[in-house]
């Protein structure tokens, strides 16, 4: 046998070993929240994820915002999409703050101290609306949430749970614009446009990426008093997911700039609107990204 065929042997040996002594990289487990975006966004992480290589488990639709940070603290999850002013206001239960920036370090330093890690915000700022149909606007020359406020006595709201008890939900709305509504009727995310359309109710807390605002031609109202802090999109991970899998964070990243609010809301529209699977629509946009194959 040849010196250089015995060294071969030798280092396919080694090569061998070294392999099988390797730890697997271990399972992402993904998270979301109870409404489209977050199927939607959830699903663009999985399926890059996927696309690099990396094993994940889908834990979809696991309610509002504390009972997913509970997941992600309890490490049932190892990540999933957030909203930056959600955190402030929610989680933190921070004083509200315009400034993205201030509002992005202040989240990411308070995170970091938990063991979670804030990844790069999304050029997407889902903020809240206040949404009513253009008949209703001309009818009380509505333009902004000040304008809401002189006839909301009048109106019926009809809104998601969570909005009851947030800072910037119902409570914010009486502090800064003195809003008390007719009526305030609870109904899931999915059901309130076309309770809207029908005219069950008069008014809606929508979001800036809800598809169905443009497509049924809705009226958002300008919130003049700045109740709302900015709400961009980030990857929150826990620490030891990530010290695993560093990959992770090159691949949300990538992902996660592509995500902008005219992009976001056409991608909810094709959920909300169109009926399509939120994995399809996320497989769609990513095929055109070049993300999958």
């Amino acid at each position: 046998m040849s010196l250089q065929r015995t060294i071969r042997i030798l280092l396919s040996g080694v090569a061998a070993l070294l392999l099988a002594a390797a730890p697997a990289a271990a399972q992402v487990r993904v998270g979301s929240k109870n409404f489209t975006e977050q199927f939607i966004v959830a699903e663009i992480y999985a399926q890059a994820l996927e696309a690099a290589g990396i094993k994940v488990e889908r834990k979809l639709n696991l309610g509002g915002t504390l009972i997913a940070q509970k997941a992600l603290e309890e490490k049932q999850i190892d990540l999933y999409p957030e909203y930056t002013g959600t955190m402030l206001l929610v989680v933190l239960k921070a004083p509200s703050m315009t400034d993205p920036k201030a509002v992005y370090d202040k989240v990411k330093a308070e995170y970091a101290a938990q063991g979670l890690v804030l990844l790069s915000q999304a050029p997407m700022n889902n903020t809240y609306n206040m949404v009513v149909r253009p008949e209703t606007a001309a009818q009380y020359r509505l333009e902004t949430v000040s304008d809401l406020a002189r006839v909301a006595k009048e109106l019926k709201l009809g809104a998601g749970p969570e909005f009851r008890d947030r800072a910037d939900g119902l409570p914010g709305l009486k502090s800064v614009y003195g809003i008390e509504f007719k009526e305030d009727l609870q109904m899931a995310i999915g059901l309130r446009y076309q309770a809207l359309a029908s005219k069950q109710i008069d008014v809606v807390n929508g979001y800036a990426t809800d598809g169905m605002i443009s497509a049924l031609k809705l009226k958002r109202l300008k919130d003049d008093r700045n109740l709302w802090p900015p709400y961009y999109l980030v990857p929150v991970v826990r620490r030891e997911a990530l010290d695993a899998n560093p990959q992770i964070a090159g691949v949300l990243d990538r992902v996660n700039a592509l995500l902008d609010e005219p992009t976001m809301a056409a991608l909810n529209y094709r959920v909300d609107g169109e009926k399509e699977e939120p994995k399809d629509v996320a497989r769609a946009f990513l095929k055109a990204k070049g993300i999958v194959r």
